[in-house]
């Protein structure tokens, strides 16, 4: 009989996760000699390779692949578990997974892992910021329990809970202050800076601006709201931030700032969970907290209040 670990089975999810010993080490708060020995057992057990080991990289074999899929689903139904007995608590405690995009996470979560943290003592919070298509695909393999996104996602297999709307606005150089506000038929025309591929911010910008993926050479990339902003300053072109970036990104950069006249670009934000989460109760609360913190924010930050 093959003896498998759940033990095992997260440090495997990790290596393959990561692509790297050390790194999915650290991750496991174990060391990497320790790490090793352990997959080194898993794949003793199996009978065959987990994993191709290079120089700098290891990647997952054939089969390594299928186990991978297997051990995904094996994890998250023993997560699921434990989210059962802490639904039947009246307040979330222990582990929190929390996913936020880029151009939410720096505004947003200083104000609200503080809220969090006073409301709930026993809550033990992990947030993840990076793109979408990350946070949707760890959402959907247990690696996270919720994400603050913009919406719609339109995922199946995800409840969608609306909490905000903001507006998008201009930011160009501050000699141009006083010129008028360009239609978006002007804008596909000037030098105009965006996040770089994967974040959806860049998507509804361009969706505003009518322009294709297929992007003129004036275009520019930026890695962050802040680089682009900065950019701006330094009288490189114009971008488009959300009203919550604006008191954060505007106050070391020469640059003014102009609303669209209506119908103004807008994007809607919300809290996204597994419609299999037994935490949805939970969830449903710290959703209400998210959109109280968020309309205590600098700026014209629309409450949608639809009911969680």
């Amino acid at each position: 009989m093959i003896n498998l670990s759940l033990k095992q089975f997260r440090y495997f999810e990790a290596l393959a996760q990561h692509g790297h010993f050390g790194r999915a080490a650290d991750a496991c708060a174990i060391s990497q000699p320790a790490l090793s020995m352990q997959i080194k057992d898993l794949e003793e057990s199996l009978g065959t390779a987990l994993f191709e080991r290079g120089a700098r990289q290891v990647r997952l074999t054939a089969f390594g692949e299928e186990f991978s899929d297997r051990v995904r689903g094996i994890l998250r139904s023993v997560d699921e578990l434990e989210d059962l007995a802490r639904a039947s608590r009246e307040r979330l405690v222990g582990r929190l997974r929390l996913g936020v995009i880029p151009t939410i996470a720096p505004y947003l979560l200083p104000s609200l892992i503080g809220t969090l943290t006073r409301q709930n003592a026993d809550l033990d919070l992990h947030v993840r910021e990076t793109v979408t298509p990350k946070l949707l695909a760890e959402l959907h393999d247990g690696r996270l329990d919720t994400a603050i996104v913009a919406l719609p996602v339109s995922e199946p297999a995800f409840t969608e809970v609306a909490l905000f709307s903001e507006d998008f606005v201009l930011v160009r150089p501050k000699p141009e202050a006083n010129l008028p506000v360009p239609t978006p038929d002007l804008l596909r025309e000037m030098r105009l800076l965006l996040l770089e591929e994967g974040h959806c911010f860049r998507d509804q910008a361009l969706s505003f601006c009518k322009l294709q993926t297929a992007l003129p050479r004036e275009l520019l990339d930026g890695s962050s709201l802040s680089t682009l902003v900065q950019m701006v300053g330094a009288g490189i072109g114009v971008t488009l931030i959300p009203e919550m970036a604006v008191a954060v990104e505007t106050r070391s950069a020469d640059v003014a700032i102009a609303r669209f006249p209506d119908p103004q670009p807008r994007r809607t934000i919300g809290m996204i969970w597994r419609n299999s989460s037994p935490l949805a109760k939970q969830l449903g609360e710290i959703a209400e907290v998210v959109r109280e913190t968020a309309g205590a924010l600098p700026g014209r930050i629309g409450d949608l209040s639809a009911p969680v």
